[in-house]
């Protein structure tokens, strides 16, 4: 009955009811207090917990290892410091052109409209970046309308953050309509993650909107797990596809969360038939407070090598790395040591 509940309840109001207490998250799933430390308390006041209800839901009531807790419970070890694991390891700093802008890539143009998101990942590659001074204001559109018009190369956009889908359907559009009245850009690509932990998010409307567009529009979700995937979850998926918009999904190699060759399987068979392609498998950004989730390379590779063995090509992701000041993502398969 809890289940449904949620799944009628507007997205907008799950967005605004998340979990943010990390002793009301244990209470929930019924785990002792015991497992958050004074250091996860204060790993949570550096980087605040935020989960939607939704999202516990899926989660194993007393089980600590839960590897969708595990993924947002702050952690005493995020506060160790690690000489390799830095606040901005894919330097991102560099590539923040304009208020908004990052430009990495020669033919693809990243916009951070917002710096919210549904749900904290405590291993999110910008935990460290400064929303605030770079979000772009009404005004500054000219500014980047002018850049984009002054590299042609540029074909495709990227909505990124934070995560677009947190804005409401009003400011899409919005966004939405000013990249369309750019005749260079044929592509536009939105990587959010909430359509895994608050589906609703994937209304009639934004479905509406996306369909509508003269832009080949592409969703890049974030599921790491098989069990973030409830039929309730591939159905709102799956009506993106319908609807002849590409669904791909990325995800991020993660020590006790999806270092095995059969989770992995599972998560590719289980976004298949959400009608979702794997797009990437990320090895792990070293992020400074996400060094408890790294992989060693030849761990990585082997477990990689039987993901490749028992899964037909279309369904094995990209293993891929991305470098700081690198044209590309850097494929890893077969390299020993990265």
């Amino acid at each position: 009955m809890i289940n449904y509940l949620y799944q009628e309840q507007n997205w907008q109001k799950q967005l605004n009811d998340l979990i943010i207490d990390p002793l009301e998250l244990l209470n929930l799933l019924e785990l002792p207090k015991e497992h958050l430390l004074s250091g996860a308390i204060l790993a949570s006041n550096d980087f605040k917990l935020r989960v939607p209800r939704a999202f516990v839901k899926k989660m194993r009531k007393g089980d600590a290892h839960d590897p969708l807790l595990l993924q947002i419970l702050p952690h005493h070890l995020e506060l160790q410091e690690h000489p390799e694991f830095i606040t901005d390891p894919l330097g991102e700093e560099a590539a923040n052109q304009l208020p908004g802008v990052l430009h990495k890539y020669s033919s693809r143009f990243l916009l951070t409209l917002t710096g919210a998101c549904a749900v904290h990942c405590r291993y999110c590659f910008r935990r460290h970046f400064p929303y605030q001074e770079n979000l772009p204001k009404n005004e500054d559109w000219l500014n980047i309308k002018a850049y984009i018009e002054d590299h042609p190369l540029i074909n495709e956009v990227i909505l990124s953050g934070g995560d677009p889908l947190t804005l409401s359907n009003r400011k899409l559009q919005l966004w939405l309509e000013r990249i369309e009245s750019l005749p260079q850009i044929k592509i536009l690509r939105i990587h959010s993650r909430v359509p895994i932990v608050i589906p609703n998010r994937v209304d009639e409307e934004l479905i509406s909107l996306l369909k509508n567009s003269r832009l080949r529009i592409i969703v890049v979700v974030h599921s790491n797990h098989a069990s973030e995937l409830d039929d309730y979850t591939c159905n709102k998926l799956a009506a993106l596809s319908f609807e002849h918009i590409t669904v791909l999904n990325q995800a991020v190699f993660l020590k006790g969360v999806n270092d095995n060759a059969q989770t992995l399987i599972n998560l590719s068979h289980r976004l298949f038939e959400a009608r979702v392609m794997p797009y990437y498998l990320h090895v792990l950004d070293k992020v400074k407070g996400a060094q408890h989730f790294d992989v060693i390379s030849s761990e990585i590779n082997h477990i990689y090598q039987e993901v490749l063995a028992n899964l037909p090509g279309y369904l094995v992701p990209k293993l891929v790395r991305e470098i700081a000041g690198e044209k590309n993502k850097t494929p890893l398969f077969g390299v020993s040591t990265f």
